[in-house]
């Protein structure tokens, strides 16, 4: 009778200081589901940038006709450089001031 008492009570305190064993997974998907909610809330900023989220293709490659957002001079100059080779940036974009 006391073996049998005494499994039992071996038995009990394993299980308690073991747990589920789940708590790590669990902290993992709580984790990764705030970060794919905070993904998807959106940028916000307000009315003051909703002009300049609002890209204006305002550079036109003259040659090939190609549009870009004001804000991307760097591609555009990309551009001329690698599919018009033989023409500068100006030629290309004659309306950035670069």
């Amino acid at each position: 009778q006391a073996s049998a008492a005494f499994s039992s009570l071996q038995a009990s305190s394993v299980w308690s200081i073991m747990g589920g064993g789940n708590g790590q997974k669990a902290a993992t998907a709580r984790a990764r589901n705030q970060a794919k909610a905070d993904a998807e809330k959106g940028g916000g900023g307000g009315k003051e940038g909703m002009a300049k989220r609002q890209a204006q293709m305002d550079l036109k490659c003259s040659v090939c006709m190609q549009c870009f957002p004001s804000t991307q001079t760097k591609a555009a100059q990309a551009h001329a450089e690698s599919k018009h080779p033989k023409s500068d940036f100006a030629t290309c974009f004659p309306m950035a001031s670069a």
